[in-house]
């Protein structure tokens, strides 16, 4: 996984742009605008993740594209343009096909942003940003994000352990898989009550909950931070103008029509690539600037 040069500004700035970049890509049916936001979330989710991404894709966010699309006109038979006929006489349409394709690059460009917000979001930042309005919040999102990684961690240490000292699962029958999955599953929620235990009295120990507690934040608003709020509610400025003037209004039912071409569809398409692609021509620049100091030294 590459250090992602974004996820160094401050924890406004990557919550203001995740906001905006999954509202967009769940309010916006747009072909355009989803195809656009559906490549820069992949491109970004592969730069952070690297071949585990791309592996999840194939083996996840493929299947599940595939399915949703084909569900779609199955259960929706608007339209006009009849493509066949189910055996129950509901007709299979064009413009239902279509919508089913666009509603699933929907569902799997959200995902593939949240999967980029998980990596860039980490506890301390949600802590730091809720933690005095939403306190006991913050600190349960905060704590439920830590524990999945955690948890997969722990699992493989438990199960190293046991290889060592002769429970394998490699050449046993199911049922004592089975057997060995319970009682690797016991071991953990052990563990997970007694580290629990722990982080109560840990926190108590430092004063969590008391009046007047004070924080320790490593996080400062620069000029740097400043320029990238500007350009993204830019953006957001010229993406809301388009859709209240209908720059790129697009419908499926009862006919396909829309917006493709024109000026001001354009600028619009633009500004969403450009909001899009703002973590990762932040994350090149950083990667350039990184090898010319290298290739000086």
């Amino acid at each position: 996984m590459n250090k992602c040069a974004f996820a160094s500004f401050h924890p406004v700035v990557n919550l203001l742009y995740f906001t905006v970049v999954i509202g967009f890509a769940m309010f916006s049916m747009h072909p355009i605008t989803l195809g656009i936001l559906l490549i820069c979330a992949s491109t970004y989710a592969l730069y952070l993740g690297g071949k585990k991404t791309l592996r999840l894709g194939l083996f996840f966010m493929l299947p599940m594209l595939i399915f949703t699309a084909a569900l779609n006109p199955l259960f929706n038979h608007q339209g006009g343009t009849i493509l066949a006929y189910l055996p129950n006489g509901n007709p299979i349409t064009l413009e239902s096909t279509i919508y089913g394709i666009a509603a699933a690059i929907m569902l799997i460009t959200v995902i593939a942003w949240f999967s980029c917000f998980n990596k860039v979001m980490e506890s301390d930042k949600i802590v730091y940003l809720f933690g005095r309005i939403i306190p006991s919040l913050s600190l349960i999102l905060a704590m439920s994000l830590r524990f999945v990684p955690h948890f997969k961690a722990q699992v493989k240490v438990i199960s190293n352990a046991q290889k060592c000292i002769g429970c394998d699962i490699a050449g046993i029958n199911i049922l004592q898989k089975v057997r060995h999955g319970i009682k690797i599953l016991s071991i953990m929620v052990t563990w997970a009550l007694e580290n629990a235990i722990d982080t109560a009295d840990s926190m108590k120990a430092r004063g969590y909950g008391l009046p007047g507690r004070t924080a320790f934040s490593i996080y400062r608003f620069d000029n740097r931070d400043g320029k990238a709020v500007v350009f993204i509610l830019t953006c957001v400025a010229i993406v809301i103008a388009g859709s209240v003037s209908g720059a790129y209004r697009f419908r499926y039912f009862p006919t396909i029509r829309g917006e493709w071409a024109g000026f001001s569809t354009m600028f619009v398409f633009v500004a969403y690539f450009a909001l899009g692609i703002l973590p990762i021509m932040i994350n090149i620049r950083e990667d350039l600037l990184w090898k010319r100091i290298e290739s000086r030294i």
